[in-house]
């Protein structure tokens, strides 16, 4: 029976990060469509090598779930020294990774299927949740945190302010990509759109400096 890892970012082989981007590569070609005997032919190896490595058609999504989520990183945050500037920093390398990955035909394809499944398997979109927006925010919580205990951000419940920011960051843009709409993001427009939603956020939630007895930097 096939285990789901229980990490975000389980310590794949790089031959199984390989059969990982053939599975996205032929998530975009086919869509729902997708079965184990293509992904053996395309990734030039055996069925029952994918069935030994991740179960069923299912355990193979899992995976592949997790491994496109894992790509939004965000880097710590926390320390004596934690100034306005490092926080601004840290959101909007968030905000970036975050609106790179889901503007890539691959994570739209990757949606689409577990959209078009949620009434046949509802599993799999509580997958996506988990190993997506879930995952997603436990990475960014700890530097809200952080920015909290350094006096630069004030709000009540960690949750709430993530939403807020992944609010403030996703707009309309993913269902706007799902349902077909060449938004154009190039890097140039991720990275403004994404220092825009870090500099919003901060004007909601942060403090002054001269309110939290900071010097900045």
């Amino acid at each position: 029976m096939h285990e789901t890892p229980t990490t975000d970012e389980p310590g794949w082989s790089e031959r199984q990060r390989a059969v990982l981007e053939v599975v996205l590569g032929l998530l975009v070609e086919q869509g729902d469509r997708l079965t184990m005997t293509a992904v053996a032919r395309r990734a030039s190896c055996s069925k029952e090598t994918l069935y030994k490595w991740f179960g069923d058609r299912d355990g193979l999504l899992i995976a592949t779930v997790q491994w496109q989520a894992a790509r939004v990183r965000v880097a710590p945050l926390d320390g004596p020294d934690l100034d306005l500037a490092a926080l601004s920093e840290r959101l909007e390398e968030y905000a970036a990774n975050w609106l790179t990955v889901i503007s890539s035909q691959t994570s739209i394809a990757l949606n689409r299927v577990a959209i078009g499944q949620a009434a046949a398997a509802p599993a799999l979109g509580a997958i996506v949740l988990e190993h997506g927006r879930f995952a997603m925010g436990r990475r960014l919580k700890p530097v809200l945190e952080a920015g909290r205990a350094a006096g630069l951000l004030s709000y009540d419940d960690t949750e709430a302010a993530f939403r807020s920011f992944f609010g403030l960051v996703a707009r309309d843009v993913q269902i706007r990509l799902l349902l077909g709409e060449a938004l154009g993001l190039d890097e140039a427009t991720i990275r403004r759109d994404a220092a825009g939603a870090a500099s919003q956020f901060l004007t909601l939630y942060g403090i002054p400096l001269q309110t939290a007895g900071q010097t900045g930097s």
